[in-house]
């Protein structure tokens, strides 16, 4: 009767060792996909942005309070990117700013003239950097839209 019990305890031994090893390597299959995750919804976060300053009127993109206020000017805004499997939020800052293109009128913020710019385009960068962590580190990724009229 006692070298069953004992023969129990070396199998249940045995087994609750083998249990935490398979746990260790469940575990360290799921971390790298939990960074794919948040890459993926941050660069469809980029995408919605992208989208955005796209889809809006040149008017409303050139306006005083624009999403996109002319450089050096920004904006700075906290945003939910989306949530992790069981409900955990991921939260970055989106940076926005337009930049006039150099050949632009004076008035436009560039320094073309009739014969550099014979049509009077007016071209924008329209800028969104999205800032976010991922753990300990810290991630930027931006995405540029040129607009012209």
């Amino acid at each position: 009767m006692g070298s069953v019990l004992l023969e129990a305890t070396y199998a249940m031994t045995f087994l609750t060792g083998l249990s935490l090893i398979l746990l260790k390597l469940s575990i360290n299959v799921t971390a790298p996909r939990q960074w794919t995750l948040q890459q993926t919804v941050s660069d469809a976060y980029l995408t919605y942005e992208k989208a955005w300053a796209q889809r809006l009127p040149f008017s409303d993109l050139l306006d005083t309070d624009s999403p996109w206020p002319e450089f050096p000017q920004k904006t700075e805004t906290q945003v939910e990117l989306g949530k992790l499997p069981g409900g955990s939020p991921i939260f970055g800052t989106v940076i926005r700013t337009r930049i006039p293109d150099a050949n632009n009128f004076p008035a436009d913020g560039g320094s073309g003239t009739v014969e550099t710019n014979p049509s009077g385009m007016r071209v924008y960068n329209f800028q969104s950097l999205l800032t976010y962590s991922v753990g300990e580190r810290q991630y930027a990724k931006s995405r540029t839209v040129v607009r012209s009229q």
